[in-house]
């Protein structure tokens, strides 16, 4: 697998997406036997065997525990609960990428309404003509429930690794009555109340499939007033100019068109940047589930090239932003751009690389992950952070008010503030070994070094530290491994910390003053009297009281630079 150009490949499914767009036929149950057959393939061969790790969030006395109480019911549920119950054992796993799909196959009911999220409320996006006046309103309980804690009880049916993920679960599927009531949310047959902020309410009987399509629905999107420049199109991706200082890229899914390759698409693009004079492009991936990473390589090394003549990058993500598209925008991190919007869905690591499967009686269809991937061990950019959403560095959350009057709350943000932005800061974060070279070339003025391609096998090429590594390849200060490799994205030991200093102090002929010359021995801790090291501690640019055995963070680094740019001035 060639690093530089892709770190992992999946095809993007989502548990319950339009699950009421297809209508489902009327089925027999099926017999006990043919559930035990499902739920022993789902449990042995795809997630026991087929998942690298599906008690990493819930012990297997759990899963072992609700797959009894399943049998226990086999003879007497119906088709759509026990299809709920396997999403429940699924959901067991923590992985948004390990679902099962039920829309098609189960029976299912809904009650007429929907909902949308924007900033921190629930807002009535859909609803019977008859409700119409209510639309738009802020919806505040369901079923005498604060909407949050519905979430919480959906997230033991919904496999998700975070709670952005979840809420989009959610919000697809925030209106099926077979899932409000298998939940214990609902009365086997009432109807839902939905309370809104205003002080009203509505009372909703579920309703069959057949019914629901024959109702007049009322929905938000009949409200709003044109589409912003920057709404979704139908296509894998477009680029423009804003304005005259800021240019647009829209990249909605992580595949190669045939009408235009990436290389085709980045070679346009290019031009249009050497043919404008823009201080900022946004690259737009709020649209974007995924596919595959390394499809945008090719737009990464112009942007690149763009950012090195002093162009700002800004990432735009948002609750869809999955996937394959999760990974384009933490490298979007690791170029020094910044990501701007509200959090992903995606989680900065995650298990993904899916492998589809079909159950062998009900034929209910299904994806669950193959690998973990771990961007913490990949990219500066994600070092000390786990299976968690990716947050913004700008929050920006789209408002209900511009939604309505079709503008884009965070590019109209970002054209109103012109101003640089900056990521945000994780002080306590490990420190890898490219960062801190970084903050050794910053603090040694960055020295001129000879361009060209990566000076190091394993390098990206598109680091905000690539200078760093090109001036410590040349001036000795990082040699790397014997096979061409450094490990940039590797946390930092304190002896390969002083190794760098002692070389950096070298390249900069920095010498001791004799008469403040640290006195006592290298610390052992340190790996012993290397020339490198002793320069480093003799120079005291190493704190006399550290302790040495452990890793170092971010602002232990920039601790240590500060001191190196002090000898220097």
């Amino acid at each position: 697998m060639n690093k530089r150009r892709h770190l992992a490949s999946w095809v993007l499914g989502l548990c319950l997406a339009a699950v009421l767009a297809v209508p489902a036929l009327a089925a027999e149950p099926w017999s006990a036997a043919g559930r035990q057959e499902d739920l022993d393939f789902l449990y042995e061969k795809v997630l026991t065997e087929s998942h690298p790790d599906a008690f990493a969030n819930t012990p297997e006395t759990e899963f072992l525990a609700l797959k009894a109480e399943i049998e226990g019911r086999l003879d007497t549920v119906s088709n759509t609960e026990f299809l709920l119950d396997l999403m429940r054992l699924t959901s067991l796993v923590g992985d948004s990428h390990t679902s099962i799909v039920i829309g098609g196959t189960a029976e299912l009911r809904a009650y007429p309404f929907s909902m949308v999220r924007r900033g921190e409320s629930w807002y009535l996006s859909a609803a019977a003509l008859e409700d119409e006046d209510l639309l738009c309103q802020e919806v505040t309980l369901l079923a005498g429930k604060p909407v949050e804690e519905v979430i919480e009880v959906y997230g033991t049916l919904f496999a998700s690794d975070n709670p952005v993920h979840l809420r989009r679960s959610f919000r697809q599927a925030c209106n099926v009555a077979d899932i409000y009531e298998y939940l214990g949310l609902v009365e086997a047959g009432k109807p839902l109340t939905v309370t809104l902020k205003n002080g009203k309410s509505l009372s909703l009987e579920p309703m069959e499939q057949k019914a629901m399509n024959e109702l007049e629905i009322v929905r938000i999107s009949d409200r709003i007033k044109g589409q912003p420049e920057t709404a979704a199109v139908d296509a894998y991706y477009l680029a423009k100019p804003l304005t005259e200082d800021v240019y647009y890229i829209q990249y909605n899914t992580c595949q190669e068109a045939e009408d235009l390759s990436m290389e085709d698409f980045a070679a346009l693009v290019a031009k249009d940047l050497r043919d404008g004079d823009y201080d900022r492009v946004l690259l737009d991936l709020r649209n974007n589930g995924g596919g595959s990473d390394g499809v945008i390589w090719p737009l990464f090394e112009v942007l690149r090239l763009a950012m090195d003549g002093g162009t700002e990058l800004v990432g735009l993500i948002g609750e869809a932003t999955f996937s394959s598209a999760l990974i384009n925008a933490v490298e979007i991190q690791e170029m020094g751009g910044v990501l701007a919007g509200e959090a992903a869905g995606g989680s900065v690591c995650h298990f993904g690389a899916v492998k589809t499967f079909s159950l062998p009686n009900s034929k209910v269809r299904g994806q669950v992950s193959s690998k973990y991937l771990d961007l913490n061990t990949l990219l500066d950019a994600a070092a000390g952070r786990g299976v968690e959403a990716l947050e913004a560095d700008v929050n920006v959350p789209q408002t209900l008010e511009d939604t309505l009057n079709g503008r884009d709350t965070l590019v109209d943000w970002l054209l109103a503030h012109p101003e640089k932005l900056e990521q945000a800061e994780f002080p306590d974060a490990p420190l890898t070994r490219g960062r801190f070279l970084g903050q050794l070339y910053e603090a040694a003025g960055r020295p001129d070094a000879n361009a060209g391609g990566p000076p190091f096998d394993d390098c990206f090429g598109i680091e905000w530290y690539l200078g760093a590594l090109l001036w410590a390849k040349e001036y000795n200060v990082a040699k790397g491994g014997a096979d061409g490799s450094f490990s940039a994205s590797r946390p930092l030991t304190w002896r390969e910390a002083a190794v760098f200093l002692g070389r950096t102090a070298e390249a900069l002929d920095l010498k001791p003053d004799p008469a403040a010359k640290r006195m006592g021995p290298v610390p052992a801790a340190l790996g012993g009297s290397q020339d490198a090291v002793t320069r480093a501690w003799d120079l005291g640019l190493l704190p006399a009281d550290a302790d040495f055995t452990g890793g170092l963070t971010r602002s232990q680094g920039e601790k240590l630079a500060e001191a190196l740019k002090a000898l220097t001035a």
